[in-house]
């Protein structure tokens, strides 16, 4: 059993960790996993815990908090009506299909393959943040038949192997494709189920090797359970200084906040 002064320097990093994460997420609508993810591979890298599969248990365990944040939101968003069922519903299965394949990737990836996947991946998330437009369109409606069914796995596939949950993917997605902001934020937190849920239940069943202590699975317990903890308390507080600044210049801040990290990911994964 690790002895309590390895143990701690883990615990206040993964304080500091949620807290951030959960203001971000509130503040600026981007899931936490694209803050979870490099902030526990640099923590747990930093406490000496780095080997070729640390970024399975980065991923996997980011994911296992967006069961739990996911579920709230989407409930939260569907007692106010704002969750579109009719979408949900008809990009489910998809969905399921690319965080399932992504899931054997993942466990078949070493940290490097994954370390560029995530930046090449944060840096497009990031350029969007920062350049996007509400006004951008790509059609009237939200795709069906062949389309649908070719761009729902991508979103799960490209989900999973980020570590994250649908907001990063799905909101810009439903925007181009007309679905109003507010629709579009609540549905992709239904996303998020879709994609984390079935990734975990098999994730919890992967072993990793030299792993961060109290890991199942993929999963890092304490990291799970901090960051939950973290993310309930601080996220009302980011929704409350969004609702008194305007957020638009912090989101091009945070862009270029997200496009620094991918970089380092980046530059970490090609050994400079």
């Amino acid at each position: 059993m690790p002895e309590f002064s390895q143990l701690l320097p883990m615990f206040l990093l993964l304080l500091a960790i949620g807290a951030f994460a959960g203001v971000i997420s509130g503040l600026l609508g981007v899931g936490g996993g694209i803050i979870l993810v490099p902030a526990f591979f640099y923590a747990f890298s930093a406490l000496g815990y780095g080997s070729e599969t640390l970024m399975r248990v980065c991923i996997a365990t980011s994911l296992s908090t967006i069961v739990v944040t996911s579920t709230r939101s989407a409930h939260g968003h569907n007692k106010r009506g704002a969750l579109d069922w009719q979408i949900l519903r008809g990009w489910a299965p998809g969905i399921v299909v690319g965080a399932v394949a992504a899931v054997w990737a993942v466990s078949r990836l070493q940290t490097t393959a994954l370390q560029l996947i995530f930046g090449c991946l944060a840096l497009v998330v990031a350029a969007y943040l920062g350049f996007g437009r509400v006004e951008w369109r790509l059609g009237q409606a939200m795709p069906k038949g062949a389309l649908r069914a070719a761009l729902s796995p991508v979103v799960g596939f490209l989900s999973v192997l980020m570590g994250i949950g649908g907001g990063s993917f799905g909101v810009p997605l439903m925007s181009l494709f007309g679905v109003p902001i507010h629709r579009a934020v609540a549905t992709a937190a239904g996303w998020g189920v879709v994609i984390a849920l079935p990734s975990v239940l098999v994730l919890l069943f992967t072993e990793v090797a030299d792993a961060p202590p109290y890991t199942l699975g993929a999963v890092n317990l304490p990291a799970f359970i901090t960051i939950i903890a973290m993310t309930l308390l601080t996220t009302p507080l980011g929704v409350r200084l969004a609702h008194s600044m305007d957020a638009r210049p912090l989101k091009r801040i945070f862009a270029i906040f997200l496009a620094i990290v991918a970089l380092n990911m980046l530059r970490k994964a090609i050994g400079w």
